[in-house]
């Protein structure tokens, strides 16, 4: 049987273990520090998904307007992806939903791959273009300063706010 993963938030004395992590899952890219980590943290929140206290996976989040944006997504190569991808997800989204988040959106590189868009289709997300989405969505997107012409989106409630509370 295999161990279960577990999901946590991540704290400021995770970043030399996030650190090392990201740098076992991206061998021959440049090296993160866990200064590098520490300073992502006053920008973004992250969960982190870990078997046997070991982090398998990470997440990287934050929340604008009512928008969920995933900012980083990494994985070990030796995690079943989709377990893990589902554990992370759904503990981010949940943390949405208690902050009355519309929408978990994730940005695609220009002409992902069909597997990457498939990946995220098995959790619920569809592939639109930024020109179809709401406005306050549309801002999100250009806010980031990414060039992309779809994002994969979940809608978490139903009824979307129109003016602010």
């Amino acid at each position: 049987m295999a161990a279960e993963i577990q999901v946590r938030r991540a704290r400021l004395k995770d970043a030399q273990a996030i650190a090392d992590f990201v740098n076992r899952a991206r061998l021959g890219k440049p090296p993160v520090t866990p200064e590098n980590v520490a300073e992502r943290f006053g920008q973004i929140g992250f969960l982190l998904a870990e078997v046997e206290e070991q982090p398998v996976g990470l997440v990287g989040w934050q929340v604008e307007n009512l928008v969920i944006r995933v900012s980083d997504f990494l994985l070990a190569p030796t995690v079943d992806r989709m377990a893990a991808g589902q554990a992370l997800i759904s503990a981010m989204e949940e943390e949405g939903q208690a902050l009355l988040c519309e929408v978990s959106m994730l940005f695609l590189p220009l002409n992902p791959s069909p597997e990457l868009v498939a990946y995220w289709q098995a959790f619920g997300y569809e592939q639109r273009t930024v020109a179809a989405l709401p406005k306050v969505w549309r801002q999100v997107v250009a806010e980031a300063h990414l060039a992309t012409e779809s994002v994969m989106v979940k809608q978490l409630r139903e009824d979307l706010i129109r003016k602010p509370f």
